[in-house]
Parts: structure tokens; C-alpha cells; sequence
């Protein structure tokens, strides 16, 4: 079975439209430039990242700011547990017009947005930036989401899941309202379209009605990328059927070859084709001149820039549960793991990689640290033997790489770990196409019923 289309690597770059990157201490770090309120720091780092050849740059969100931990805010505001969260809309638009290149990702909640609203916007997008959209699915986890839109708490797992599926049914039929060439622009006749070629969606289901048809014409790809990163057997699942980018978050090299090929299956099982679907852990790159200068910059992360009570904020924000009531240095139970939704599949992957008890400072660090993921760390032709090191033992098809500070993580990369790999001829020299699509390998989807 085939699980692989070439053998070039993707590269994503993991942004937050905020104070901070995944790594929690970013905004301590002494080069980081703050930005982030700026549209001009956001079309900066997008250049860059383009200098690079980047495949995409991605842009995760949450919709409440961290207020699980204690029942406040006041710990995510003090030590900048990402309290900051621009509207992504917004922000794409802005890099949309500043970059002409890279493919652009964000994260909208299937939960607590309608399908209408998220298949006009990711289309919108799509035109705007002339076939570079994709849209990251999330069902959204926690009870500070919920009460920001008028709930109490967020829906079970399983009817997250449900809902999910059934939105994108109703996502995926908007964008197939149109067919491709339905525009004619017959000005002697006083045409503008092919009313044929347009046509209502007409959904009724368990969760969601819509008439339609989309307001926004077939897009330049087709439809926009549909990304996930579920790790659950039902989110497994889910992005099995949907997902044409993965997302994962495997901390060791065994964890994630076991991660790839289980999803490589499910997809086969699904019906699709495994090596159309790419998967990429996320990682950080800590680059140094030298072995040594890298060395440093990775001790003085590890040890310097997250605050212990920045880690309980996020964690707790990521599981919906409230570890006030525990001490770092507590093991993590099976007990715990039953009382905490969405934790099973973390503290798995953690017991594997760590061979041992897993306690809440190890949930906390795969959280806020460089604990989460792979980290790869020396000088740029070291940092590119590692990353090649796991693409050839079938663990990845490339890396969403996360930044330790901004926007010098990226600029480090593209500077000294790029131009690495396209000498080993794992990454393009320079972009062959121009949509997304074109950048993954991704084939057009067919339009149902009618031409692409």
C-alpha cells in the first residue's frame, strides 16, 4: 500500500495570531518582537516563511481566553498564557494581498460557527488568494468557549464528532453549488451566469438546515484544503474521511511511525488514497551557528521562559478540566484519565515516549513547552539530517514546525535548515505551481456532478 506521494517533505509553519507562539515563553525571549498587534509583523513573517518555500502558514485559534484553570483568566493574562487571540479572518486577509505564494491555513470550530458562514469565508479566501486556502477543522473542547457563545458547557466527544461530520457534508455541498464554468458574462445577451449551473443545497439534517446555494462562485482549487489534527480513535476516524493535510502531535520517533501507519490504514479503509493525504508532526527547530550555540538556545528554553503556572493555564484550557486541585508532581491516574475528556490519546502517546508514570508537569510541558513534540536541535545541516531521519522511517511526510521566539525561529530555518534539505532534494527550490494544492501534491476534487 502505497502511504507516500514523492519524496519531498511538507513544511508548514504553525503561527498564532497573538502574544505568543505554541511555546508559551515566546513572548519572554529576548528576540521575539511584539508585533502582534501589527499587520505589517504578520505580512513580514509571511515573506519570510514564502523566502523559504514554506507549503503553508497556519494559524490556530481558540475562542475564550484560558479560564479553566482556578475559574479565572487572571493566571493566562499574568504570565501570557495566550490571552491574545485575533480574529483569523482578518489576518488572512491582510496576508492574502502581502504574499503571493504560500498556502493560508486557520482553524474555525464546527461547533460553534454555522456552515454557511465558514464554506463563504475559506471560499472568499480562496479567490482572494488566488487558490492558497485551507481550513483546519476543530470541534472545539472547552466550557470557556461554550459561555462566550451563549452556552453553559460543550458538547460531549462523540456529538462533537457528530456534528462535525455533519458539517462538513453541508460545508463541502456549498462549495459544489457552483459548477466551475457556471459564470458567462454574456454582456450582449444580459446573461452574468448559467442559472443550470447553480443550485440550491436544500440540507436537512440532525444538526443543521441550509437552502444555499453558496454566495461565492467554485473556487480556484476546487475546494479549499481540509486539514485536522483529531487524536482520538473518533477523531482518527474523522480525519480519515475528510482530512487531506493531519496534524499530529507525537513527541518520540516510534509513537509517531505507530501514529502514521494506524492513520494511513483507517484512510485506506475509508476508500481514499493514503499517499493523497499528507501527515506532519508538529515540531520545533532550535538552530545554532554551532552544536553548542544550539545547546544553549535549548537549555535556556527549557529552563528560563515558561512559567510552571503558564503550563496548568494551557493544560487546563486544552483538557477542560481544572488542575488547580492537583500538584505538578502528581502521577496521572486512570481515574483522572476517565474524569478528563480528550486525555486518553495524550497521556498514551506520553507513557510510550516516556516509558514511565506520567505526571501533570509532563501533561503541563507537552502543553506549553518543548515538550510537545519533536525537537530538533544543532546546526542547520544537523537539524536537516534529523528532520530527514524521520521522514525516511515512514513517521511523517514533512513537519509543522512551531517558532521559540518571532520571527527569528522562522528566519533561522529558512536561513540555515532550508537550503539543507533541497540539497538532499528533500524540499523544492522555488514554488512550481501557484494554489496550495499544486504545493502538496493534492489532486483537484471532483465537483459533485458536474466538471471541476
Amino acid at each position: 500500500m502505497a502511504t507516500r506521494h514523492g519524496d519531498r517533505m511538507t513544511l508548514v509553519a504553525f503561527m498564532q495570531a497573538g502574544n505568543t507562539s505554541v511555546y508559551s515563553g515566546s513572548w519572554r525571549h529576548p528576540a521575539t518582537e511584539h508585533g502582534y498587534l501589527d499587520a505589517s509583523y504578520y505580512a513580514k513573517v509571511g515573506r519570510q516563511l514564502e523566502q523559504g518555500c514554506f507549503d503553508l502558514m497556519f494559524f490556530d485559534d481558540r475562542l475564550a481566553m484560558p479560564g479553566i484553570y482556578a475559574g479565572t483568566v487572571a493566571e493566562a493574562v499574568r504570565y501570557g498564557a495566550r490571552p491574545v487571540k485575533l480574529d483569523l479572518g482578518v489576518v488572512l486577509g491582510v496576508l492574502a494581498q502581502t504574499t503571493s505564494r504560500i498556502g493560508l491555513g486557520a482553524t474555525y470550530s464546527t461547533t460553534y460557527y454555522a456552515p454557511f458562514h465558514v464554506a463563504r469565508t475559506f471560499a472568499t479566501l480562496d479567490h482572494l488568494s488566488g487558490g492558497r486556502a485551507a481550513w483546519n477543522v476543530v470541534t472545539s473542547v472547552n466550557d470557556s468557549e461554550a459561555q462566550n457563545f451563549g452556552v453553559d458547557a460543550h458538547l460531549g466527544h462523540d456529538e462533537r464528532y457528530d456534528r462535525a461530520d455533519e458539517f462538513l457534508d453541508v460545508v463541502s455541498g456549498l462549495w459544489d453549488t457552483w459548477d466551475a464554468d457556471a459564470i458567462v458574462h454574456d454582456r450582449s445577451a444580459g446573461v452574468f451566469a448559467d442559472p443550470d449551473k447553480v443550485r440550491e443545497l436544500n440540507h436537512v439534517g440532525r444538526f443543521f438546515s441550509a437552502r444555499g446555494p453558496l454566495t461565492v462562485p467554485r473556487t480556484p482549487q476546487g475546494r479549499p484544503v481540509i486539514i485536522q489534527a483529531g487524536s482520538s480513535g473518533r477523531g482518527r476516524e474523522f480525519a480519515s474521511r475528510w482530512a487531506e493535510l493531519i496534524f499530529t502531535g507525537d513527541p518520540g520517533l516510534e509513537v509517531a511511525r505507530a501514529h502514521y501507519a494506524d492513520q494511513k490504514t483507517r484512510i485506506a479503509d475509508a476508500g481514499r488514497d493514503p499517499a493523497a493525504v499528507r501527515i506532519c508532526p508538529m515540531a520545533y527547530a532550535v538552530v545554532g551557528e554551532t552544536e553548542q550555540h544550539a545547546k544553549e538556545r535549548e537549555a535556556m528554553l527549557l529552563e528560563d521562559l515558561v512559567h510552571p503556572m503558564a503550563s496548568l493555564t494551557l493544560l487546563s484550557e486544552l483538557m477542560n478540566y481544572d488542575f488547580a486541585r492537583h500538584d505538578l508532581d502528581d502521577p496521572v491516574t486512570d481515574d483522572l484519565i476517565a474524569s478528563v475528556s480528550g486525555i486518553r490519546g495524550l497521556v498514551q502517546n506520553l507513557r510510550a515516549h516516556l516509558g514511565g508514570t506520567v505526571t501533570v508537569r509532563d501533561l503541563a510541558g507537552h502543553r506549553a513547552t518543548l515538550l510537545q513534540g519533536p525537537r530538533f536541535v544543532g546546526t542547520g545541516a544537523q537539524v536537516a539530517e534529523q528532520m530527514a531521519e524521520w521522514f525516511h522511517a515512514d513517521a511523517c511526510d514533512g513537519f509543522v514546525l512551531a517558532a521559540t521566539h518571532m520571527p527569528g525561529s522562522f528566519e533561522d530555518i529558512t536561513r540555515m535548515v532550508v537550503p539543507h534539505l533541497q540539497r538532499g532534494g528533500l524540499f523544492r527550490k522555488a514554488y512550481e505551481g501557484t494554489t496550495l494544492r499544486e504545493h502538496l501534491g493534492l489532486a483537484r476534487p471532483a465537483h459533485a456532478g458536474s466538471p471541476a
